[in-house]
């Protein structure tokens, strides 16, 4: 509503308050990714290498840079606040129903939940990144009767939590930045579109409900009076 107003006094435009959007909220986001990250990460006992930390920091930025631009599109497509917290809540819950931590990737229904949801939610990326980081490289007791005394991080990833293990984590973290940029895009085109369809709509609705007026010739009217 702000946005609508100032545009309409002809501050700045949409692609201005798009990209100025982004860039004032990446710097609070990247700090929200590393303090309160470094307390989580660390105390649970993960991986105590820098660049596992750095990993974990940047698919923790990436995935608040996604969740802030999918609000920012329900926003811009729902008017209503509350209406607008349930959506953007309800379309969070259902990719992360689909991501592949409730319900492992091969248990998943094919039709709509698998293809396409699977991978249209972005909790996949980040949960195989995330995976791929803490359990590559290392070694974990087998407690499986008749099997090795020990246990890959790789064989856990592929048997267990059926990840897919023909890239390697950067391509996850690609793609989360990938869908960041895609988000901010269709925010733009969404409010481009909203901009220029919206009057024409209130138009056709004006023209509906504007009552019709009758103006009688004043020559008829003079006819009839004599």
């Amino acid at each position: 509503q702000i946005f609508g107003r100032e545009r309409l006094n002809g501050h700045y435009g949409v692609s201005s308050f798009v990209i100025a959007n982004t860039v004032s909220a990446t710097p609070y986001l990247l700090l929200i990714s590393l303090v309160p990250g470094a307390m989580a990460y660390y105390l649970v006992g993960l991986q105590r290498s820098f660049d596992h930390f750095a990993y974990f920091a940047l698919v923790l930025f990436m995935t608040m840079m996604l969740v802030e631009g999918l609000m920012m599109i329900v926003a811009s497509a729902v008017p209503d606040f509350l209406m607008g917290i349930i959506t953007g809540a309800g379309i969070q819950g259902v990719m992360m129903l689909n991501g592949g931590f409730f319900r492992l990737p091969h248990d998943l229904p094919k039709p709509v939940w698998r293809y396409p949801m699977y991978y249209v939610a972005f909790h996949k990326y980040a949960n195989q990144g995330f995976y791929k980081n803490e359990f590559l490289g290392l070694t974990f007791p087998n407690n499986q009767a008749g099997g090795a005394t020990t246990i890959t991080g790789d064989e856990i990833l592929r048997k267990y939590w059926q990840v897919e293990m023909g890239y390697n984590k950067w391509v996850d973290l690609a793609v989360l930045f990938g869908m960041v940029i895609l988000y901010r895009v269709l925010f733009l085109v969404i409010m481009k579109l909203t901009e220029k369809v919206k009057p024409m709509v209130n138009g056709l609705s004006f023209r509906r409900t504007q009552p019709s007026v009758h103006i009688a010739d004043q020559s008829f009217e003079a006819n009839g009076a004599k």
